[in-house]
């Protein structure tokens, strides 16, 4: 019975711990967490960050000389797909 309960106490941990990776970005509330966020997601320097109504718009130049926009939901956290300029 103990080997039982010690299997489900794992199983469960394993559960929770997987759904704590799954959690969603907090809100951006700055220009500053916006360029963050953006330069984890692309590995580059920032050069510029704009905002408007729902989102940040910003540009990052990564070392290879590509210069990449993303935009950050400001509500959700989440960085949008890469677009060149």
């Amino acid at each position: 019975m103990p080997l039982i309960t010690l299997v489900i106490m794992l199983s469960v941990s394993t559960v929770a711990s997987a759904e704590d990776k799954k959690t969603p970005p907090p809100p951006v509330q700055s220009k500053a967490e916006a360029a963050q966020q953006a330069q984890q997601k692309v590995n580059g320097r920032v050069l510029k960050v704009e905002q408007n109504q729902n989102a940040y718009k910003v540009k990052v130049l990564q070392k290879s000389g590509r210069v990449v926009s993303v935009d950050v939901d400001k509500k959700s956290g989440k960085v949008s797909k890469e677009k060149k300029d």
